[in-house]
This record gives structure tokens, sequence and C-alpha cells, in this order.
């Protein structure tokens, strides 16, 4: 996304600096509602008018909601507060093709929220996660606070969402496929906290797929966006009836 972007900076604003920074760096595959970036601009298009004289540089997978002027010192990431993430699980035991591109489907068990919410629920306010960190972190520490999570279910449809000042590099995709593994019973809720408050990365190997996981939104102390252009942007899904996984 952020060539793509860069591309059609540098053809809209030939005197500035044509590159952008990102609030935060998500994995391939992994969608994002609401990426926040700053770039300096050069030339006199207001910020008002560049989502319109974006979005018509743009492929119709990224769509730029909204712009907003800020001081010079105003940094995307260095700025906020806290990054939010929502992860889907679609427990049902047949694949749903609409959801495919959205969700994590896991038919062969069916998925218990309630352990992976009091897991959740156990890793709030500020600790080392290293046990959830890929390799290829260019963050100095493995420390950072987890300021909310939500579990919710609707039919066989499991939603997930965690905030945070700052998240390692994978660490909501490891930690979902912990998670994913106490839900099914493959794995205690002993074991989890184990692997986790010692820091055993090594035996953390199943991370969620991407395609589950969204950048839902990005909080700055004061606001820079209007709501609507910005918050919970991505769709909740919701399937009428339900089909889940035998009992084992």
């Amino acid at each position: 996304m952020q060539a793509t972007l860069e591309e059609a900076l540098r053809a809209l604003d030939p005197g500035g600096s044509g590159q952008c920074v990102a609030a935060g760096r998500t994995d391939s595959g992994v969608h994002a509602a609401a990426q926040v970036v700053h770039f300096d601009c050069a030339g006199p298009i207001p910020a008002a008018r560049w989502p319109k004289a974006l979005n018509g540089r743009l492929p119709s997978t990224i769509r730029v909601r909204a712009a907003a002027e800020v001081p010079a010192d105003w940094h995307a990431c260095f700025s906020a507060c806290y990054r939010r993430y929502r992860y889907t699980i679609y427990n049902g035991r047949r694949p749903n093709l609409f959801l495919q591109p959205w969700s994590w489907h896991r038919y062969r068990l069916p998925i218990a929220e309630e352990p992976m919410r009091r897991m959740l629920e156990l890793m709030l306010g500020e600790h080392d996660f290293a046990a959830f960190q890929l390799a290829g972190s260019r963050r100095s520490h493995s420390r950072t606070c987890l300021q909310e999570v939500q579990v919710e279910r609707q039919g066989d449809l499991i939603t997930a969402e965690l905030q945070a000042s700052g998240f390692l590099y994978g660490m909501v995709r490891l930690v979902m496929g912990q998670l994913v593994a106490v839900g099914e019973g493959r794995m205690s809720a002993e074991e989890f906290e184990r692997r986790w408050r010692r820091g055993e990365r090594t035996a953390v190997k199943e991370a969620a797929p991407p395609q589950g996981l969204c950048l839902l939104r990005v909080g700055y102390p004061q606001a820079v966006f209007p709501p609507p252009a910005w918050y919970d942007c991505q769709p909740r899904y919701q399937l009428g009836l339900s089909d889940p996984p035998d009992q084992p």
C-alpha cells in the first residue's frame, strides 16, 4: 500500500517529499479499516481536497476517507496513544465464500470463547510480550501496554478486539493462534500463561492467518478526523443460522 500511495503523492505534489509515514506496520494480507499516514506537501492542494485527488489515482482496494492539516511536529506513528485490532473467526461447519477473505475458518472443533476472553483479560496492563513477537522486529524491547480487550460471539462468528499502546511485530496473530488452541481445548489455560510469562517464543508456533485481522483504528490525544470518517469502519458480519462443528 505504501508504495502505491507514495506514487500517487508524487504525481499530485511533485515538489513534496513523496514519502508517507504510517501509524503502524501490517503484515501482508492484513486489512486496515483506518490506517493513518502523514506526509509533507509543497503544493497548493488544501487538506479537504486530498482524499478526492488521491482516490482518483489509487486502485479501488485503497481508499482515502479523510485528510486534515496537522502541526509540523505531529507524527502518525509516534503521536498515537493506541492502536486497535479486530480478529474475526468463523467457527462454522461448512466453508463460506463470502467470509473467506475476512476471517479464519476453524471447522474441526467448536471454540469456547469464554476461556479466550479470560486469557486476554489476564494480559491487560503493561507486560513483556516477547513470546508473541516474530523475528525481524525493529523494536528495542518487547514491553507494551494492553489497554482494552473484547471477545464476542454471534452465532458461528467470534470477534476478538485488542487495543494497546503499541503492538509487537506479529503479536496479534500469534496471540490469536494460541487463544484459538485454548478455545478448542487443545491447550490448557495454564500452558498459555506459562508460555506468555516465561517468554517461550520457540513454543509459540501457530500464528493465525492474516486475512482475519484488521487494523480497526488508531487513537490520538486530540481527535484528527471526524468519527464517521475513521471510527469502526470495518463492517460486522452476521449469519442468520448457526451450523457449528460436531462436539468431539
